[in-house]
């Protein structure tokens, strides 16, 4: 009959990763390809075109801003009108 112990230390776990489809040859052919392809100029597909433009940004943290400022107005234009309303009917009825 074994005693629990409390001072166990624990193996440390190993982690074996083997590729499994990995082969060289086409690895090193696809490198030379690129190359070649590079030093002869070869475009594959059109060439990149950025979406953003200039300026596109520059406005963007007060548009959004402005935005924040308005919704909360009319938050608060609601809320007073509710309690307005709760007040008239407290008083008047």
């Amino acid at each position: 009959m074994a005693l629990p112990s409390f001072f166990k230390i624990n193996k440390n776990r190993q982690f074996n990763f083997i590729p499994r489809y990995y082969d060289p040859q086409k690895e090193n052919l696809e490198k030379r390809i690129k190359s070649i392809e590079q030093e002869m100029g070869v475009k594959e597909g059109e060439a990149y075109r950025p979406t953003i433009r200039k300026g596109q940004m520059s406005n963007y943290f007060n548009r959004k801003k402005g935005k924040a400022q308005k919704q909360s107005n009319i938050r608060l234009i609601i809320i007073l009108l509710v309690l307005f309303l709760i007040s008239y009917f407290l008083f008047f009825y």
